[in-house]
């Protein structure tokens, strides 16, 4: 599992996934004009922004709160990135039941960008940083280039091609898939040195 804030902002950008979820975000935006567009991207991540930052700074209050410990956490968080890892490698893109009005924090805000596997990053790493300074460092340094990629959605599709968008989600699901099993791991060996 990554131990400096650098990796940690790395881990976090694969985790969000938004080269994945470029097709999600092309489908559900392609009836509106560029500066709406924009302006609906804009919105939604600094929604999931907020998000992440939420529960960066509150989640372990409320998991200390319901007696919820770290070993848990992180075994649990890993299980919960392996399941959305083996999403990212063999993915089912649908534009299917996608909604005809404008999306507001569901979908795109909430899960696609501040789903489970990047808020349980966030709390674990949070967890293990122990310094909100560079928990926030961490998030934006996820979060800015998520933003980059998604205004240039339409363009990156153009360049990459179906294929090209595929592989990168796939690539990012293999190392989400090592940081899911890492994670479960460490959490495993500190709940054994607590109990034993």
């Amino acid at each position: 599992m990554p131990t400096d804030p650098i990796s940690m902002g790395v881990s976090l950008f694969f985790v969000i996934n938004v080269l994945g979820n470029i097709p999600l975000f092309i489908g559900l935006l392609k009836d509106y004009s560029a500066k709406e567009q924009r302006f609906i991207i804009v919105r939604e991540l600094l929604i999931a922004l907020g998000i992440l930052f939420l529960f960066s700074f509150f989640g372990k209050g409320v998991l200390h709160l319901l007696g919820i410990s770290q070993p848990i956490i992180g075994i649990t968080g890993g299980a919960l990135l392996l399941i959305i890892a083996i999403t990212m490698i063999f993915p089912k893109h649908s534009s299917a039941g996608l909604p005809k009005h404008q999306p507001i924090i569901v979908p795109l805000a909430i899960p696609t960008v501040a789903g489970p596997g990047s808020i349980t990053a966030v709390m674990v790493f949070a967890t293990q940083l122990q310094n909100p300074i560079l928990m926030t460092g961490v998030i934006l340094a996820a979060w800015i280039p998520s933003l980059i990629i998604v205004l240039l959605a339409t363009n990156l599709k153009k360049i990459l091609g179906e294929k090209g968008l595929m592989a990168m989600e796939r690539l990012g699901g293999m190392l989400v898939a090592l940081i899911g099993v890492q994670m479960t791991a460490n959490g495993i060996i500190e709940l054994v040195k607590l109990n034993f």
